[in-house]
């Protein structure tokens, strides 16, 4: 894991590539073995609770956050669209590796959308370097939704940070760690230091139903020393577009859409090699039993209209890139709620095509070492930090009144 020296460079012009040039179709062609690796095993390891340190490892190494980033900042070049089609990939292998990636996709994204993103050019050479990003402003301390009570406070050249931080999603991948603290006025700002800094404690606690291997628990900050050039003011009002976590949104419907897929994909096997006609089925096979077949056609269907809203929503995302004034905004308002609306359609469709994976067999299909439970599991926890209600709500206002999505990171 990199723990580079904290470059003090703040220009917004990319380094050139140091290495071979990646592109979205060497990426996808070198992690494809990989992914086939992480899913044939992700059930065992949610039963043994072991991580994929080193498939996580090998797909860094094939430098997958560089899509969506333009060649000349030395990226593999790419759409928003190429992206989340990775990342229901990802997810479709193992939606605990997806999830467990997703700050660093969410970094990457900011250095591809924010050209005067604070030290842009440092997070670009570690983003090359293939490192990993963990990092959350979430608290257990009590107070309202959002409160910060994490304190920064200076000291000598630089710093000193205290307090905790969970759903610390990704931190025991991680190489930095990115996280809110409240200085002596108030003023929240934000921080990145290397996970090996002294006094960062990275604990293994988080304990959902699902989505168990996600490393989304507790970081502690214990007297960190950080210096002046980690620190920086995170100030959204001055986006011209106020919506900057659609992309984060989309994030987590391309997780629930990798679900969908991946459950799709053991109602196949299962059908075809371990399940039975009932007695008074008139079908020899599984596979020839009518009711079988509905249900892997809904399921089927599930599926693709999860990734189908996935991709579209991608699309219309896209679109505020590089606009400016009114027309970003009414732009990134149309993005939030089409975003927000793929939210309800890719946690349903999940949820459901779940389920229905118990249909396609008899009681065998419930057995333990199949672990299928999984699927619904994981839909439901992503589901949960992604409250598919609100999301309806507010795209329901945006239709019939024009009233604006809520500035907040759920749209």
């Amino acid at each position: 894991m990199s723990a580079e020296l904290v470059d003090t460079q703040t220009s917004t012009t990319a380094e050139p590539p140091t290495r071979a040039r990646y592109t979205v179709e060497s990426i996808r062609a070198a992690v494809a073995p990989i992914l086939q690796r992480i899913g044939s095993a992700a059930g065992a390891r949610e039963r043994a609770r072991e991580y994929a340190f080193e498939d996580v490892r090998a797909l860094a190494e094939q430098r997958i956050t560089l899509i969506g980033i333009a060649e000349q900042d030395g990226g593999a070049g790419g759409s928003l669209r190429d992206v989340v089609d990775l990342v229901m990939a990802i997810a479709r292998a193992d939606s605990n590796v997806a999830q467990a990636l997703r700050s660093s996709f969410l970094v990457a994204n900011r250095v591809a959308t924010l050209r005067d993103l604070p030290n842009r050019a440092v997070t670009l050479r570690r983003l090359r370097n293939g490192d990993l990003f963990a990092g959350t402003a979430n608290e257990r301390t009590g107070g309202a939704s959002g409160s910060v009570n994490t304190t920064i406070r200076r000291a000598a050249d630089g710093y000193v940070i205290n307090g905790e931080k969970y759903y610390s999603t990704g931190g025991l991948y991680a190489s930095w760690f990115s996280g809110s603290a409240k200085d002596e006025n108030g003023t929240v700002l934000g921080f990145t230091v290397p996970v090996d800094r002294e006094g960062v404690q990275r604990l293994d606690d988080f304990d959902a139903v699902g989505q168990r291997l996600t490393a989304s628990g507790t970081t502690r900050l214990v007297d960190v020393r950080v210096d002046a050039e980690e620190v920086e003011v995170r100030d959204n009002t001055r986006l011209d577009s106020p919506w900057p976590g659609s992309f984060a949104q989309l994030y987590l419907a391309a997780v629930e859409a990798g679900i969908a897929a991946a459950v799709l994909d053991d109602a196949i096997w299962f059908a075809r090699e371990k399940a039975r006609p009932i007695k008074h089925s008139t079908a020899d096979k599984s596979v020839e039993d009518p009711y079988v077949r509905e249900t892997v056609g809904e399921i089927a269907a599930r599926a693709q209209a999860a990734r189908a809203a996935v991709l579209f929503a991608a699309e219309v995302l896209a679109r505020v890139h590089g606009l400016t004034g009114p027309r970003a905004r009414a732009v990134g308002a149309e993005a939030a709620v089409t975003v927000a609306q793929t939210g309800v359609i890719a946690v349903e469709s999940a949820l459901r095509a779940a389920e229905l994976l118990f249909d396609v067999g008899g009681g065998s299909i419930t057995n333990r070492d199949l672990g299928f439970d999984r699927h619904w599991r994981n839909a439901r926890t992503v589901a949960n930090h992604n409250p598919r209600r609100w999301k309806a709500a507010v795209a329901g206002a945006y239709h019939l009144t024009g009233e604006e999505p809520p500035t907040t990171g759920l749209f």
